[in-house]
């Protein structure tokens, strides 16, 4: 897998992208992450990519000729399956897509910034628009690295156990249920006992009825 990530800060990414499992994954060469300073793409002097918007909004507008001239270039190197706009407004990003979103090739996530952008990016250049909630960011560079950190550890050999991924909440539309490790007794707080007796059915069962039960406790819009 291919992720282009287009932003004004590419800074906020040098961080995130070499640690933990997103490294380790583009180490093992499962994906290759490339973040592009849409600066890089104007033809402004003093490399702006940001004007007035026209109606007499505040704020300011990403301009169209960069960030098409970014999708452009890229689009000349290879095919895309998405290319996709960080957006409130936009389609909200779950466990679902990300599993969708971890078998495609190649993707390229545009981050907005300021007021926004161009509409007419979003018209004729934008294949899918994610929201990662119902709240407004400086820009989208933190959606962005969620997105690809949720998909990226989809990837098969980007963890270490696959099997974990598989029991992640809402994998099943359920909460996961609760998990403890040693010591058995901390304080005279005691691990359940289920989960010391060795018998894989009854512990299998009892981590699914902890599921539904924090589920129709926590999230019973899962259930619906």
């Amino acid at each position: 897998m291919r992720i282009d990530i287009l932003t004004v800060v590419p800074e906020m990414f040098d961080s995130p992208l070499n640690c933990s499992i997103l490294k380790r994954a583009q180490d093992k060469g499962l994906v290759e992450i490339v973040v592009h300073n849409l600066r890089d793409y104007t033809t402004n002097k003093h490399r702006k990519v940001d004007d007035y918007p026209f109606g007499g909004e505040a704020g300011m507008v990403m301009q169209i000729e960069p960030i098409d001239r970014a999708i452009d270039s890229l689009l000349s190197e290879r095919k895309y399956d998405e290319v996709i706009f960080t957006s409130p407004d936009g389609e909200q990003f779950d466990q679902k897509m990300a599993n969708s979103m971890s078998l495609l090739e190649n993707m390229i996530i545009l981050c907005g910034h300021y007021k926004g952008i161009d509409y007419r990016i979003r018209e004729h250049l934008i294949t899918k628009e994610i929201s990662v909630g119902d709240y407004v960011l400086t820009g989208g560079e933190l959606p962005a690295l969620a997105i690809t950190d949720a998909v990226v550890r989809l990837i098969p050999g980007a963890i270490g156990d696959e099997q974990s991924a598989l029991s992640d909440s809402f994998q099943d539309n359920l909460l996961a249920p609760p998990v403890y490790s040693r010591p058995a007794e901390y304080k005279g707080w005691r691990v359940p006992d289920v989960l010391l007796s060795g018998h894989a059915a009854r512990i299998d069962e009892w981590k699914h009825e902890q599921a539904l039960e924090r589920t129709r406790r926590l999230r019973s819009d899962l259930l619906e």
